[in-house]
């Protein structure tokens, strides 16, 4: 059995699925235990993007563009659907995602350049829809609060999730622009299960720290919700209303769940965690899963994947249903203004320059 490496999720760091050469944890019996047992190391690379707005189409996740700040997450939660994007750099979505991070150093100026085009049609861009915004390395970095003061100069309408208490750290930014309609925060909590929180999310923020920023962003005036994703049968579903309850005390005026998705590498490195930190429950908790989608560990389909089907995920989907109604989560959410994006004026002598047709 694969076990734990001090605060990391993952159990292995198996090659990813476009390596030509396969690469697996293997002990001959040669390795000293207090090597084996030694801490893994986060690196940060710096990553040279030419853009910084993200595309896509898919109809179920309710945006269009977005802004991802990293690439990697150091929190290490061994759900992260987007640990399968590490391979497409040939790394491992094992402990390569959650200890080779990279950022990107010039995140602002690529915004600034993008939202000052004549071209460009203001809509809602979402902070965080892969990895944490705020995750360690941002202590470092800054790259996040690079990117929401590009925001406020604009008057960019944005929303951010993340699971760290650090964003408080930008209530100087996301207060008045929340106040003022152009942001909203969603804090991501799981569960209030400390022991359960400290092995599936080794490096986020306590639960109790989760709530605080709840609390903290809605003194400062921002609209903040909850979301309790994922949901795992089994394992945290009990939690729903408790979680819900205690968000609202905390300040929070919206909620969301997803149920479990486990895609390309996402299932074994789950069922490793799960064989090592709850045995006792893996056979359960797999058969759970498996009956909201179809009998299989994940099913894609883009109409049923963020919720799943089935007997077990209908009993979620009502129960959330019903909390959000006895906690008040099912007012009508304020839309983001649109109507007070600017480009500002030191940047419109640069609009003229990236936007005319150049000829010889």
């Amino acid at each position: 059995m694969r076990t734990a490496m001090k605060g990391r999720g993952a159990r292995s760091n198996d090659s990813g699925r476009y390596e030509a050469d396969r690469r697996e944890e293997f002990d001959d019996g040669w390795t000293d235990q207090d090597e084996a047992a030694a801490p893994l190391r986060t690196t940060l690379s710096p990553e040279h993007a030419r853009t910084i707005i993200a595309k896509n189409t898919s109809p179920d996740v309710g945006f269009d563009r977005s802004i991802n700040p990293y690439k990697g997450c150091e929190h290490g939660c061994i759900y992260c659907y987007a640990r399968p994007s590490h391979a497409w750099m040939g790394l491992s979505p094992g402990l390569d995602f959650e200890s080779r991070i990279f950022f990107k150093p010039e995140a602002a100026r690529l915004l600034e350049q993008e939202l000052a085009k004549a071209r460009y049609v203001c809509k809602r861009i979402h902070i965080g829809g892969n990895t944490d915004p705020y995750q360690p390395v941002e202590r470092e970095t800054l790259s996040t609060r690079s990117i929401l003061q590009v925001m406020q100069r604009f008057h960019q309408p944005f929303s951010i999730i993340t699971k760290s208490v650090l964003i408080t750290r930008d209530a100087d930014i996301l207060g008045p622009m929340g106040r003022d309609g152009l942001a909203s925060a969603m804090i991501s909590i799981t569960t209030l299960d400390r022991g359960l929180a400290r092995a599936m999310e080794p490096r986020a923020s306590t639960p109790a720290k989760r709530l605080e920023a709840i609390s903290r962003l809605a003194d400062a005036g921002v609209p903040v919700g909850v979301g309790f994703a994922p949901v795992v049968p089994g394992l945290n579903d009990h939690e729903l209303e408790s979680i819900l309850e205690a968000a609202q005390k905390a300040g929070a005026t919206s909620a969301m769940y997803v149920t479990l998705r486990l895609p390309l590498e996402i299932k074994d490195l789950f069922r490793e965690w799960l064989a090592d930190a709850r045995p006792e429950r893996a056979a359960r908790v797999m058969s759970l899963i498996r009956q909201t989608r179809g009998g299989k560990d994940y099913d894609p389909d883009w109409a049923q994947r963020m919720k799943g089907t089935g007997p077990v995920a209908e009993l979620i989907a009502a129960r959330f249903k019903a909390a959000i109604k006895r906690y008040g989560f099912d007012a009508p959410r304020t839309p983001l203004d649109m109507t007070r994006f600017r480009v500002p004026p030191d940047m419109r002598p640069q609009l003229d320059l990236f936007d005319q047709d150049l000829h010889p």
